[in-house]
């Protein structure tokens, strides 16, 4: 336990952050401390794209309204990818971040001069936590520093599970998140994640979830869809 409170209390820190420039051009933030990249070297955008967008959202093409929970919301990029692409579709969305990242390192970033979203990417950040916002006419958002376990909503469409890989953030992959985030979703929800660890699939099947193993994004083999039938 000592050892999983140092390293929550290391992320907690964020005073030895790197910003990094990925494959695709747009930028990441290395933690030091951990020795962890908030997204692939081979691209933030593309891999977020790829996981959150193609094989998160567009699953929900034919539903005009969806409910979305993104655990680890970090450097608001999907927010601001799954806004760009929501369409005409109404979306209620929680981010949960526990350690939201500061103004110095989130001005750093390079988003919002490849993406067409200036205004949103400063609301998304700026605005206060547990507080219902509109970024357009069909688009809620709410931030919350829950944790995951703490975090008590539910009935939703669909979950991001964007948290630390599980080399560094151990806690985060074990079966009861899992239970958890079964529990929370509608019938016919789906998880979806950057992650195709074995131990991380079989405890999904356990939890109650059909698992797809999907093609990756660039730079890697698989990622996850996770579903409850």
């Amino acid at each position: 336990m000592k050892i999983v409170n140092n390293l929550i209390e290391k992320i907690n820190n964020y005073k030895n952050l790197k910003i990094i420039k990925t494959t695709d051009g747009s930028s990441s933030i290395h933690n030091l401390d951990i020795d962890e990249i908030y997204h692939s070297r081979n691209g933030a955008i593309q891999e977020s794209l790829h996981v959150f967008i193609t094989h998160g959202l567009m699953n929900f093409n034919n539903k005009k309204k969806i409910k979305i929970l993104e655990v680890g919301m970090g450097t608001g990029l999907n927010v601001l990818l799954t806004f760009l692409h929501s369409k005409s579709m109404e979306i209620e969305y929680y981010a949960l971040e526990p350690f939201p990242l500061n103004k110095e390192v989130l001005s750093k970033l390079n988003y919002v001069k490849i993406l067409s979203g200036n205004k949103v990417f400063s609301q998304i950040h700026s605005c206060a936590f547990k507080e219902s916002i509109k970024l357009s006419k069909n688009f809620s958002f709410i931030k919350d520093q829950n944790k995951f376990l703490d975090f008590d909503l539910k009935g939703f469409d669909l979950i991001y599970y964007d948290a630390f890989s599980p080399r560094a953030q151990n806690e985060m992959w074990k079966i009861y998140n899992f239970e958890k985030a079964f529990s929370i979703l509608n019938t016919n929800g789906i998880l979806t994640t950057y992650c195709s660890k074995g131990s991380f699939k079989r405890d999904l099947k356990k939890a109650g979830f059909t698992v797809l193993s999907v093609p990756g994004p660039f730079g890697k083999r698989e990622m996850t869809n996770a579903k409850k039938n």
